[in-house]
């Protein structure tokens, strides 16, 4: 349509242009990485704020 190719050959040519990947990295972007820490941020804020009510009986 409009003279582009196929969305699958857009996509490939652009993966092949990808550097390969560093064995050992586990996160091959930057915003993979950035909602994983915050999604662990979050979890242990959690769980520091159940241990810190339970210490001064509010629940």
């Amino acid at each position: 349509m409009f003279h582009r190719k196929p969305l699958e050959e857009r996509i490939a040519e652009r993966v092949a242009k990808r550097p390969p990947l560093k064995e050992g990295k586990h996160f091959e972007h930057r915003p993979a990485l950035i909602v994983f820490c915050v999604i662990m941020v979050l979890v242990a804020l959690k769980i520091v704020g159940a241990f810190a009510l339970m210490k001064w009986g509010i629940t």
